[in-house]
């Protein structure tokens, strides 16, 4: 028996919402189509000898952002077909509301509600905690190892766990990231005091230290002339961290340095240099509007996490991140702050 005009159009939006899902690279796009045909099953009435309506008793589970897409395609397609009666549109779509309803009942769905409801930050930050109370473990351990506390060292060893080392502190910095991104109003940086930018540097550097001698990447300091300053000492070390080991990553040979140079009596210009491939001047453009290129994740994380906290600390400065760069010649990113001498 023919499909109804609805049910045809139900069908059509269904298809073409396998067809985007496709395109974008949908991981389980089979498993999906296969979800996709059993909701045109449900959602449209289909006639049996008998005459009554086939359906099961539950509906199908299908993701809420599917059901938006199918929902969407069908309206676009209901655009050019008058002939549909409005009540069993109405049925229709309440069906396909009852479809995204049961997903949110199910274990998957019920979690992707948590980190995406009203309380989605509190659910990010614990899944940071969890992710980074082990890497911290992994850091003391590997730390330590290198350091011959349990024996003597081998130069082969050192540099394996430099590499780990490298890699569980990344992914610390990101769990890190992620905490303060979902709870923003933490992300603050107190009253100013009395600081040494020498120290503050020399700690960036030795938190790096093992990344650097991993990679074979020598990572240069050049401080003030002048020591002693009045400013926020956290925030800064984070801001330099953080662009310095996005620096490391990034540089195959050559170097990576961070620098302090005073531009004024009370004022002193920070940056990070490295000798990297440089960024291109099409991402270089889209850099800080939200990492929408894919080929700024060469750089920094997919998620830009790093980046926002850096722009973040430094508009509480009082300063912007600024970058300059030409391909195949490295990267500088660099920002001024203004740090009265300490009395």
């Amino acid at each position: 028996m023919a499909r109804s005009p609805l049910a045809e159009a139900v069908a059509e939006a269904a298809r073409e919402t396998g067809d985007t899902l496709a395109r974008s690279r949908q991981p389980r796009i089979a498993e999906v189509r296969e979800q996709l045909d059993a909701v045109v099953q449900w959602a449209t009435v289909n006639a049996v000898p008998n005459g009554a309506e086939s359906r099961v008793a539950r509906p199908p589970a299908l993701a809420t952002e599917y059901v938006e897409l199918l929902r969407s395609a069908l309206l676009e397609r209901l655009a050019s077909a008058p002939e549909v009666d409005g009540c069993d549109l109405v049925r229709v779509l309440g069906r396909l509301e009852e479809v995204a309803k049961a997903w949110k009942e199910t274990d998957t769905g019920r979690f992707v509600s948590r980190l995406t409801g009203t309380h989605s930050a509190d659910a990010v930050v614990a899944v940071a905690h969890d992710i980074r109370s082990p890497l911290t473990s992994i850091l003391i351990l590997v730390d330590s190892l290198r350091r011959g506390q349990y024996g003597p060292g081998d130069p082969a060893r050192d540099r394996q766990l430099g590499i780990i080392y490298g890699a569980a502190q990344g992914l610390a910095t990101l769990a890190a990231d992620l905490i303060d991104t979902a709870r923003g109003d933490r992300l603050t940086i107190g009253p100013a005091a009395a600081f040494s930018v020498i120290e503050a540097m020399s700690c960036v550097g030795q938190i790096l230290q093992p990344v650097s001698e991993a990679r074979a990447i020598p990572l240069r300091l050049f401080p003030p002339a002048a020591d002693g300053r009045i400013g926020h000492p956290a925030a800064l070390q984070r801001v330099l961290l953080n662009l310095a080991s996005n620096a490391l990553r990034c540089t195959e040979d050559g170097f990576v340095a961070i620098a302090a140079v005073e531009v004024a009596p009370t004022r002193i210009e920070f940056s990070v240099t490295d000798t990297g491939p440089g960024i291109p001047d099409d991402v270089l453009q889209s850099l800080f509007e939200g990492f929408q290129s894919e080929r700024a994740t060469v750089r920094f994380s997919r998620a830009g996490l790093g980046l926002s906290i850096v722009r973040i600390l430094l508009a509480a400065m009082g300063t912007v991140l600024q970058v300059e760069s030409t391909p195949g010649h490295g990267a500088r990113f660099f920002f001024e702050l203004e740090l009265p001498h300490a009395r």
